[in-house]
């Protein structure tokens, strides 16, 4: 007997694939074809081969300097949210008052816009450095870390969340028998809780390295890569590069294919690897 389920499946799977087609796959191969060519507008696409390639590296120093920037502002935040985002589900997981009332208060930020963001954080980090004669433009090591801060507040919350839909999903009888065994919490923390929550490891760890590569918005409103285009990281560099250098258009389309194959590699190569933790916890 046919399954009906089958019969209609290509109905149901169309509009979703069409979507893809027309929202990323048409756009990513138009993309990838300019990035080979010179180009003011995508009728009058001259091919130039690997050029536009070879002046990302060689004729603008600012790409490098600003993937090296990106790449260890990366890791700050990956680490530094993940890790608050996990103790701050721990914590809120347990019973005691008021524990749906610092959920929400932790999630909101997440809530608001990226550019309204970074200009709150501007004007609270500017307050304090004021007082002292400085501003977050003045040292780049002001702009790193406030970026690093504005990112732990923006997205802590959201991955508290998925680490507490993790929490709440083990067994309660795991944790009484590790509880009647003698398990102390350190000794549960690491046998039983984070191998039981690694797929929420897995999917926070994917959003928080994306997302941080990616960072865009809060990098234009809090710092605009000043001082010196020192706090400037890849996603903004590509917009400067794009809309600002006349010529480099093309220049600016293929510094975008590279960031896009870099982050891809490095997203796929964690979802991997975390992947094959869940599978031998």
């Amino acid at each position: 007997m046919n399954n009906p389920a089958k019969r209609y499946f290509p109905i149901f799977v169309m509009p979703t694939l069409i979507a893809f087609l027309i929202a990323f796959a048409v756009p990513f191969a138009l993309g990838l074809f300019l990035s080979f060519t010179e180009f003011r507008t995508v009728s009058d696409a001259e091919f130039v081969g690997l050029q536009n390639y070879i002046r990302a590296f060689t004729d603008d120093t600012d790409f490098l300097s600003s993937l090296w920037f990106t790449v260890k502002f990366a890791v700050m935040s990956v680490i530094s949210i993940n890790v608050f985002a996990f103790l701050l589900a721990l914590m809120l997981t347990r019973t005691v008052p008021g524990t749906k009332f610092f959920r929400t208060v932790f999630f909101m930020p997440n809530l608001i816009g990226g550019i309204v963001l970074g200009y709150i954080w501007q004007v609270i980090i500017n307050g304090v450095l004021y007082r002292f004669g400085y501003s977050i433009t003045s040292n780049s090591v002001f702009g790193y870390w406030g970026l690093i801060v504005l990112m732990n507040w923006q997205m802590i919350g959201y991955m508290m969340i998925i680490y507490i839909a993790g929490i709440q999903n083990i067994p309660t009888d795991i944790m009484e028998a590790a509880r009647v065994d003698g398990a102390g919490s350190l000794t549960t923390l690491f046998r039983i809780t984070i191998p039981s929550v690694m797929p929420s490891i897995t999917i926070c760890l994917f959003l928080t390295i994306t997302n941080s590569f990616k960072l865009f918005d809060q990098n234009l409103a809090l710092t605009a890569g000043a001082p010196g285009k020192r706090t400037q990281m890849v996603a903004l560099d590509i917009y400067n590069t794009f809309y600002s250098r006349t010529g480099y258009e093309g220049v600016g389309q293929a510094k975008a294919v590279v960031f896009f194959l870099i982050v891809a590699v490095i997203a796929l190569a964690q979802l991997r690897f975390t992947r094959s933790k869940e599978v031998e916890s």
